[in-house]
């Protein structure tokens, strides 16, 4: 299956693609860059923000304004006319050092917004990552429902709502576990391994779950997006034309596009040229749309 190349974005680190099924278009963010990206398919046009933070993480209010987590916090943005983006804090995090920020999130499928902590320097595999919750009415400080992880990522819900995942892709770890989920409290239990990634190729980076319920999981490292049943059972396993795919998303009209972006590392980019661009694959299944945040 061939990866299309829809955007030659450069990203330092492209991360968390979101398809806004209201306008029909892929939003996604470049972290150290500080940008948030919008790719209109019907008209070919990318469009760019400049946020005030490191921007990490996104998911849509429904209004044209993105809940973000950043590197001190959750802010609201609004796009504006000339570039930038309008900030408005939310929630303040209480990182346990200096230099963290937000990495993963998106919400579960009741709109509310979950999103992982970690030390920027990952080369120091600091166990200082946390996963938070955040809703309407939210209490401050936030509270952090999983601790001890180097970085957070792979964050993921089944269709019914019931399964959580979460993976931790330092590469000293490379494990992605399923939680039992109560929908109805937003709250996570009986943590089990669902994949180790050390028996498979690449590290776990960002992940889908299509209508399936099936896991989707970038393989970094190794240019590769692997599908896995609700069983942890590797189904296939799809190639893109760059070493580090990021995170995944279901997208398009008919959500049967599998979108990806990537991370374009320092150095020698003579034998991946692309890398750091946005790309497309049509995997022969759909996705499920990507809930709103509820607030």
């Amino acid at each position: 299956m061939q990866a299309e190349l829809i955007f030659d974005a450069r990203n330092a680190t492209g991360e968390c693609p979101v398809w806004n099924a209201q306008e029909q278009a892929l939003y996604w963010v470049d972290i150290p860059a500080r940008h948030l990206y919008r790719w209109n398919p019907a008209d070919n046009q990318t469009t760019r923000w400049e946020a005030p933070q490191m921007l990490a993480c996104i998911a849509g209010y429904g209004d044209g304004s993105w809940l973000a987590g950043m590197e001190d916090g959750l802010f609201r943005l609004r796009p504006q006319g000339d570039g930038s983006l309008a900030s408005e804090r939310l929630i303040d995090v209480d990182h346990p050092r200096p230099g963290m920020r937000f990495n993963d999130g998106r919400c579960d499928r009741q709109g509310r917004f979950w999103a992982g902590t970690m030390f920027t320097d990952m080369a120091q595999a600091s166990v200082v990552g946390s996963l938070y919750r955040y809703s309407a009415h939210q209490p401050e400080p936030l509270q952090a429902y999983v601790s001890d992880m180097i970085v957070p990522n792979g964050l993921g819900f089944s269709p019914d709502g019931k399964t959580m995942y979460l993976s931790d892709s330092h590469p000293s770890v490379q494990k992605i576990w399923a939680f039992e989920y109560d929908s109805d409290s937003g709250t996570p239990h009986d943590r089990r391994l669902f994949v180790d990634m050390m028996e498979f190729a690449g590290r776990p980076d960002g992940a889908a779950v299509d209508a399936e319920g099936c896991y989707w999981i970038c393989g970094n490292d190794e240019g590769l997006i692997h599908r896995f049943t609700p069983q942890g059972k590797l189904d296939r396993s799809l190639s893109v034309p760059v070493k580090k795919p990021s995170m995944c998303a279901f997208g398009g009209r008919d959500l049967d596009t599998l979108f990806v972006t990537s991370i374009r590392p320092g150095g020698d980019l003579k034998h991946q040229p692309l890398a750091g661009g946005v790309f497309a694959l049509r995997p022969g299944v759909c996705g499920i749309e990507e809930p709103l945040f509820q607030g």
